[in-house]
């Protein structure tokens, strides 16, 4: 039905909104069952660049499955970097590093943590007041090798500053301790 939707596009005149809608879905349909290749010569076949723009950057919007992600964050960094905003390649750059940071956590886990793979610092938080220690080695260990010389909004001081602020509180008790005496 997509593709009988994009000839009759190429026959008669489809206002902008529309064709934009008609391979936003297209694209997030072909992303969900896996065929990348599929996808990609959809967003080949699109002339207008400010088109192909809009439907890659409003289906990343929509937040599809890790490996969607995946492909509209390359995309789109190989495509359109000068076009972004920088506060948008950020934006992206953050989703791209959070996403690798889900794959670092155990596959059942991973839906846990989705809503938050735009926002890898919050999923350290979380990580750390879930108490999964050793999730968490394996992230920041990922986080360290990923931000060398990367421009995400966030540095590595960031993630040494939770994590010491979660290490003082842990060690802060808000009682005294009374000796027993014999």
């Amino acid at each position: 039905d997509y593709e009988l939707c994009e000839e009759w596009g190429h026959l008669y005149p489809v206002p902008r909104e529309d064709l934009i809608n008609l391979h936003r879905e297209h694209l997030l349909h072909l992303l969900e069952v896996g065929n990348m290749e599929k996808a990609l010569q959809l967003l080949q076949r699109i002339e207008d660049p400010g088109v192909c723009l809009a439907i890659s950057e409003q289906s990343l919007d929509q937040h599809p499955n890790l490996a969607a992600s995946h492909f509209l964050v390359d995309y789109l960094t190989a495509h359109f970097y000068a076009n972004l905003t920088t506060a948008r390649r950020n934006e992206i750059q953050a989703l791209y590093i959070g996403s690798k940071v889900l794959l670092t956590l155990p596959e059942l886990s991973r839906v846990n943590y989705f809503h938050l793979s735009s926002r890898p610092l919050l999923m350290l938080e979380q990580l750390l007041m879930n108490m999964k220690v050793d999730w968490l080695a394996v992230a920041v260990q990922t986080l360290h090798q990923l931000l060398a010389g990367q421009e995400v909004g966030f540095t590595v001081e960031d993630i040494d500053n939770l994590l010491s602020k979660y290490a003082e509180k842990a060690l802060n008790f808000p009682f005294t301790l009374k000796e027993k005496r014999s």
